[in-house]
């Protein structure tokens, strides 16, 4: 085990996958030599060449198209999208190409090894042009997968897996934790499984569910919540789509309740998904309605970002309303 933050979890499982894979190719807005905005892919042109990590014009419409052709030729391609909030100019190109490609040529072509990486999430105050989560725009789209970790650990074995994976991944990073989340990480290749959620802490009272940079929000409700004598369950969901109902449900059963942390607005948010097909499956074991904590639904105000955030009080109001219901 090394001790590794975020960026430098992300950089060593591009690292491994390029050495184990000769036709993978790394690219995106300054990627290259300069490393990419956050560092990220730091090191890597050095080592591999600027034929496998270069930097691309500022199109993410053609950063897409680009890593579809790439990828439906064979091609292990991986691009960075610079922003999330940048990611909508490419939306047609992921949307209706890369989720697309299998099922529109009867599984003839395919674009199997393609994973688009994009940091997300506000709390760094960059204003509402560097702190959206788009995430759930994309869960409603056939052929993708979404994956989103909340740590270096999950970060370099999900995206590990994401490459590796025969079906295109949007791979969100939550960028306020690129620096600040530091943990043992294996330095060798493992993976961890997508579409399976992670029982982070077990509970008994209500079932706490986030994914990426909300989950250290929510352990800290929980820790507040313990001090009033509530046994909270916390489930890390990791991907999105496709997401794991079975793990939520069968905690769900068990403790009777439900909440929901994001950072995304609360209409349209992936956490009304969830809440629906729950409240199929748990209904009768329902102590009380499903909570949902998220942000605002208004544009992402730098002003006002900390009235904004979803954060460990708002939930921890939220959990004592639930139990108290």
């Amino acid at each position: 085990m090394a001790e590794m933050n975020m960026l430098q979890a992300i950089n060593s499982a591009l690292r491994i996958a390029m050495e184990k894979d000769p036709t993978m190719l790394v690219f995106g807005e300054d990627v290259g030599h300069f490393g990419g905005v956050f560092r990220a892919t730091s090191g890597l042109q050095d080592t591999f060449g600027r034929g496998r990590c270069f930097n691309t014009p500022l199109t993410e419409q053609g950063i897409a198209g680009f890593a579809n052709g790439l990828a439906s030729n064979g091609t292990t391609a991986v691009a960075e999208i610079q922003f999330a909030d940048y990611i909508f100019p490419a939306f047609d190109q992921i949307v209706n190409e890369s989720a697309k490609f299998r099922y529109r040529s009867g599984n003839e072509f395919n674009v199997g090894g393609l994973v688009y990486r994009t940091p997300y999430g506000g709390g760094i105050a960059g204003g509402h042009y560097h702190s959206q989560s788009p995430e759930a725009y994309f869960t409603q789209t056939p052929g993708l997968k979404v994956v989103v970790p909340r740590n270096a650990h999950q970060a370099k074995g999900l995206l590990l897996a994401s490459i590796r994976d025969k079906n295109p991944v949007v791979f969100f990073e939550p960028k306020r934790l690129y620096r600040a989340s530091v943990g043992e990480v294996p330095e060798g290749d493992y993976e961890l499984p997508l579409g399976k959620a992670e029982v982070v802490k077990e509970g008994k009272d209500i079932t706490l569910l986030a994914w990426g940079a909300q989950m250290e929000i929510v352990e800290k409700a929980a820790e507040m919540a313990e001090k009033e004598g509530i046994s909270c369950e916390i489930i890390d969901l990791r991907t999105l789509s496709p997401w794991d109902v079975d793990t939520v449900a069968e905690s769900v059963k068990k403790t009777g309740r439900l909440l929901i942390n994001h950072e995304a607005p609360l209409t349209g948010g992936f956490a009304g998904e969830i809440a629906a097909t729950i409240q199929e499956e748990c209904f009768l074991y329902l102590e009380s309605p499903i909570a949902r904590v998220c942000g605002l639904d208004t544009p992402y105000p730098l002003i006002h970002e900390k009235e904004y955030m979803p954060d460990a009080l708002k939930t921890f109001e939220a959990i004592k309303a639930s139990v108290n219901f």
